[in-house]
């Protein structure tokens, strides 16, 4: 299982995802960035 934070995918903050692949990853930080939009976190 791999770990990386929004900002080392490119985002603005240090939430942690964990998956098996990078695909798996991307997806977990692609619904990450939705819901922060969706927030009106800028």
């Amino acid at each position: 299982m791999k770990t990386m934070t929004c900002k080392q995918l490119g985002g603005a903050c240090d939430i942690q995802f964990h998956a098996n692949t990078f695909k798996e990853m991307a997806e977990l930080s692609k619904k990450h960035g939705m819901q922060m939009f969706k927030a009106g976190d800028k």
